[in-house]
């Protein structure tokens, strides 16, 4: 332990200082480059102590982690008593990790088996050195903070054996050099992240006993170091990945008790590392793989599935311990493949359909020893002899009740094995070695008997240590014990002799769980462990690198117990920095020498600091001043915009320009979003800014960048936008190959969409915006390469403009095109034909360059307006052919689906109605008049033009139905259907699926309606509550009324039903979620509709269906369809 100096005269000045802000500001104030220089002399004793201390920020993260924690026991009571480090808080290890900046960093949070409740606390997040995170075997709640995924150095996340809850969080995904992840024993639910395909380093994935949905990600198998893989006890479902045969280091594949489909790839034969396959009670069909080529499999449990054929007859590897095959369709008769095998312990083909006679070879060509047993259990199947020997060696254990053999009255010797054998108990009971004690002398208290040791009668003090091997390849642990011992011995740096297992004993899993006692050295001087030794050997268990691997598999490290003489000696709840002296006294050397450099540069630089802060002061005391409201933009912090980027890294940037760098973050909430961050040339004035960000915040349209909010702390400017995964226009049309060429139609849908945005900037926008630099690179497109235009912001205010859309002649003679068709320059409309569009129809193309023609005119007279060209945009696009159309939304599935991080499939409504359906017709908005309401299907054409609704197809449909009565209020359906949406939304995709809600109570149906229309939020002023929501109203509902529905596409079943069931969280009583037989939203069955609508017999009737009846003479029909009146 480190002891910190007393303060000398020269630090006691600095904490007077900082103690008298009023006095140092003004020294400072008057005489600034002196008074920093006076504050560095006098602070020189501070900065030496400083390379003693833990980073501040990462002691304000300890400070926050142990503020979510609950400590009954009060294991924790010396955190907040000195530095973490020098003063060794419970847990905390940090070594020799003084960085550049002086400070120690923390490497180790080791708090296992403490007996704390309470939260994770995001600000685990910033101890960016850390190498162990060990939250094991407590009884920690809530969720698995993101902020996790910014530990870049993190190798060990153990949080098994808590009460965390929630999905997995992504940015897990990111860490580069995790190599083990253990989660297991919580109640994690949701499908695992396809980022985690992404860990490259990762060696052990331990997420069983948890509540994980949705499929194994096939990303998974590109893990190249993966050993051990463990997610039994979980609700997966789907096809076990046939991919998973490329993990070149894999030797554990459990996957017990889930529900899968489908049959066992044969490309699990391939496995040429596996030591142990486990799929039990996996709902699995089909024939049983082959898996003779396997030279190293010790271990195959594929019972309680739906498994059929026959065994197959090549022979299995002559390490195998444990074939187990009961509870399957398996016919056929008992090959004699498993005769010869020198380790195999059980067989178990119970419960099958087995026919013929018992080979006696499999005991007969086997010599057993005194500690091996081999069960063999053919129980209730239909075999009706036993070929060979019936005389079996007392280590094998046959059982063939259930059998025809059994019924056979003349063989007296074949009745020993019909009844109720107790083979298997006896491998799988706990076993407890008791040691030989000398009794011509006793020990000493706390002290006994080595058993092994090469000395009689050695008394010595052990240390006691509680251990599991989670996935033992083997049935009986006798045979292998000795092994054990030799390897674990070797690994901790002890002789055998020292190793003393005391009980084993066998728990479901199979796991089988360990208690033994480490000895002290003979000849050592000493009968008992030093503290050196002890946390060395304690490390050793901690860090994971006591392992026995191989047959044995993983273990965990359940506990490590100090009783007498140690328990007063050795406190384990300390753990040591690490610091040597020779380490101390070069760091203080180093600092003393920094602060001598640092005070002649920082003298230098002092003045212009004195200015920023003043500037700074100044600021401040203007933004005071300024009282704004500005309504949906959020006003951020500069040490929020820090933590979203990462703290501004390179690799968080994704442009430049000339306003400032573009960076690309993640919010707190999980948002990810764009940063624009200003420039120092590029900084207004803060009303100017302001005044801006007002503008911004008023602009609401699906073809312009939204704006999230801004940032106006500690002289930084920023705006902070949407994030736009497609990049820009530019990247897709400049020949870039890492980016799918576009289609003409979807290359006239992106223009079409940037030709509103700038409508709406010229004719909608109050007051109008002109943007001035309108290109490709200015064209982003968002995960459905919907187009919107950006950098309008930064943009000179227009004034306002006549019915036109025209503005005084000195403003458009300034840019070509403004205002009237700004965003067709020439290189923009004309830049969108190119050779790499594809096939495309010949007299779309001609008028789209005609329009692009026009748009390029020298004088502004000559020019279309911006009207003029979203309706011949319009009018082009509806010539275009329906299978472009079909291609091109084709296009937008395939890049939705490489831009979203979910592994759901996601669905894409049409393009051609997505941009029919804005929000009003482009002549209606520069008249001055307020534009009529109308549905989806007209949008303001004539009568002749009117489109049919689209058949979207989502087939699957689920309910959240009441199980009781109940009052339901409006809030608790707000609530219940926005946790509905968020989820749907985050891993299927917002167009991919339906949602109602089925119970509206009093006026809640109105004002919801009311809420989808233009303008609603100006709408909104005077109602009742807020948001327009009315207050205390609530509906009364029965047994068996649905109160949400989702309808999607049957690949999103499984995220519908998660969605409904977080939703029902919200209610109170009991609620059901049931999955519907019927057509999506309709009456129909599955079945009808797909038999009427191939009979042209469906009518899409809103989110119904009609179905048109069968009447008509006969002379009207024709082959194949049904009957059709002329009036239907």
């Amino acid at each position: 332990m480190h002891r910190l100096p007393t303060p000398t005269s020269n630090s006691i000045v600095c904490l007077f200082m900082t103690d008298h802000p009023s006095m140092t500001m003004s020294i400072y104030g008057r005489f600034p480059p002196l008074a920093a220089l006076l504050a560095l002399c006098l602070c020189s004793s501070a900065l030496q102590l400083q390379a003693l201390l833990t980073h501040p920020l990462q002691v304000n993260a300890l400070q926050a982690i142990r503020r979510s924690l609950n400590d009954p026991v009060n294991n924790l009571k010396n955190w907040g008593k000195g530095d973490p480090c020098t003063s060794n808080w419970t847990g905390v290890v940090c070594f020799n990790t003084t960085g550049k900046d002086g400070f120690l960093h923390i490497q180790q949070l080791l708090l296992l088996n403490k007996n704390l409740s309470g939260t994770l606390s995001p600000k685990l997040g910033q101890l960016s050195f850390l190498e162990i995170l060990d939250f094991m075997w407590n009884k920690i709640s809530g969720t698995i903070p993101k902020e996790l995924g910014n530990l870049k150095s993190l190798v060990l996340l153990l949080l098994n054996g808590n009460q965390l809850v929630g999905p997995l969080p992504e940015e897990l995904g990111y860490l580069p050099k995790l190599d083990r992840l253990q989660i297991d024993e919580n109640q994690i639910s949701g499908p695992i992240p396809e980022s985690f395909g992404n860990l490259r380093k990762i060696q052990h994935f331990h997420m069983n006993n948890n509540s994980i949905s949705g499929q194994i990600p096939h990303a998974l198998s590109r893990l190249p170091l993966l050993v051990h893989f463990l997610l039994d006890n979980n609700n997966l479902s789907g096809y076990l990945p046939p991919e998973l045969y490329q993990l070149p280091q894999l030797q554990i594949l459990q996957l017990d008790n889930n529900n899968f489909t489908g049959t066992i790839p044969d490309s699990y034969g391939n496995m040429s590392r596996l030591i142990k396959l486990s799929l039990r009670n996996c709902s699995l069909q089909g024939p049983i793989p082959d898996l003779s080529r396997i030279s190293n499999l010790s271990y195959v449990d594929l019972s309680w599935n739906h498994l059929n054929g026959s065994i197959p007859t090549n022979k299995p590897s002559d390490n195998i311990t444990t074939i187990n095959l009961s509870n399957n369709d398996i016919s056929g008769l008992i090959p004699a493949n498993f005769s010869g095998l020198p380790h195999l312990q059980k067989l178990s083909l119970d419960h099958n359909a087995l026919s013929g006679s018992v080979p006696s070879d499999i005991w007969r060509n086997r010599t057993f020893n005194a500690t091996e047993k081999l069960l063999l259990d053919f129980q209730q199947n239909m075999l009706s002899n036993i070929s060979g020997s019936l005389e079996p060696p007392t280590n094998v254990t046959i059982s063939l009740r259930g059998n025809p053999v059994c019924s056979v009255a003349n063989q007296p010797k074949i009745t020993q094995f019909c009844g109720i054998q107790n083979g298997s108990e006896e491998i799988l009971a706990s076993s407890t070695i008791i040691p030989t004690y000398c009794h011509s002398q006793s020990c000493p208290d706390g002290y006994e008997y080595v058993p092994e040791s090469p000395v009689p009668c050695f008394c010595a003090a052990p240390l006691r240590i509680g251990y599991r091997l989670k996935s033992p390849a083997f049935s009986n642990f006798i045979p292998y014990e000795d092994k054990f011992k030799v390897i674990l011995a070797s690994n901790l740096g002890i002789n055998p002799y020292q190793l003393s297992i005391v009980s084993f004993i066998w728990e479901r899993g199979p796991r089988l769980r360990l208690y033994f006692k480490l000895f002290p050295k003979y000849g050592n001087h000493s009968n008992k462990f030093n503290e050196s030794e002890i946390h060395r050997i304690e490390g050793l268990f901690a860090e994971w690198k006591a392992g026995v691997g191989g047959i044995f598999g993983p273990y965990e490290f359940l506990n490590f117990i100090l009783l007498s003489p140690y328990e007063e000696d050795v406190d384990l709840h300390i753990s040591k920095s690490g610091l040597s002296k020779g380490a101390v006294a070069g760091i203080v050397l180093a600092a003393i020498a920094g602060a001598m450099t640092l005070s002649a540069i920082i003298s230098i630089f002092t003045a212009k600091q004195y200015m920023k802060k003043y500037h700074m002061t100044l600021r401040k005391q203007s933004a005071s001043k300024i009282s704004i409201k500005i309504d949906g933009v959020k006003s951020f912090t500069f040490d929020e915009m820090m933590q979203a980027t990462n703290n501004f890294s390179i690799s968080s940037q994704v442009g430049q320009g000339g306003y400032g760098k573009v960076y690309k973050g993640v919010l707190a909430d999980g948002t990810v979003v764009a940063i624009k961050r200003a420039l120092e040339s590029s900084l207004q004035g803060e009303r100017e800014f302001f005044t801006e960000i007002e503008l911004l915040s008023r602009l609401h349209h699906r073809n312009l960048v939204s704006l999230v909010g801004y940032c106006d702390d500690e002289i930084e400017q920023m705006l902070v936008y949407e994030f736009m995964p497609n990049g820009t226009l530019r990247d897709h049309l400049s020949g870039n190959d890492v980016k799918k060429p576009l289609s003409f139609a979807m290359r006239l849908q992106i223009a079409l969409g940037s030709a509103k945005g700038i409508l709406y900037l010229h004719a909608e926008a109050d007051p109008p915006i002109f943007h001035r630099d309108i290109k490709a690179s200015n064209i982003l497109l968002d995960s459905r390469l919907t187009a919107k235009v950006a950098d309008f912001g930064l943009s000179r205010l227009a004034p306002v403009p006549d019915v036109e859309g025209t503005v005084p002649g000195h403003v458009s003679t300034v840019v070509k095109g403004t205002p009237v068709n700004l965003a067709y320059q020439t290189g923009m409309m004309l830049s969108i034909i190119d050779g790499r569009m594809g096939s495309y129809p010949s007299e779309c193309v001609a008028k789209f360059a005609t329009l692009a023609l026009k748009c390029c005119q020298d004088e502004p007279e000559s020019r279309p307006a911006m009207t003029g060209v979203v309706r011949e945009l319009e009018n082009i696009w509806r010539m275009m052919p329906d299978t472009d159309i079909a291609s091109s939304e084709s296009m937008v599935s395939d890049e939705r689906k490489r831009a979203s991080s979910s592994p759901s499939s996601l669905l894409s409504s049409s393009l051609k109605n997505a941009y029919w359906s804005s929000d009003v017709s482009s002549s209606n908005l520069v008249s001055g008049v307020i534009p009529t309401i109308t549905p989806r299907t007209c949008k303001m054409l004539p009568s002749d033009q009117k489109q049919a609704i689209p058949k979207i197809k989502f087939p699957f449909c689920v309910h959240l139905v009441s199980w009781e009565k109940e009052n339901v209020s409006s809030e608790a359906l707000e609530a219940a259907r926005i946790a509905c949406n968020k989820y749907m939304v985050k891993f299927a995709g917002k167009d991919s699926f339906h949602l109602r809600v089925r119970v509206h109570p009093f006026h809640v149906l109105r004002i919801n309606k009311m809420l989808s229309c233009a303008g609603a939020d100006r709408l909104q002023t005077g109602m009742r509550g807020a948001f327009g929501k009315p207050q205390g109203t609530c509906a009364r509902v029965d047994i068996g009324q649905v109160l949400l529905s989702v309808r999607c596409k049957e690949t999103n079943g499984n995220n519908a039903q998660e969605a409904l069931r977080r939703a029902k969280f919200k209610f109170p009583g009991r609620q059901k979620i049931i999955v519907s037989r019927k057509w999506g939203f309709t009456k129909f069955s599955r079945t009808d509709y797909v038999v009427w609508r191939s009979e042209n017999r469906i009518l899409p009737d809103g989110v119904n269906a009609k179905l048109l009846g069968c009447h008509g003479p006969l002379a009207r029909r024709q082959p194949g369809r049904a009957f059709l009146s002329a009036t239907a």
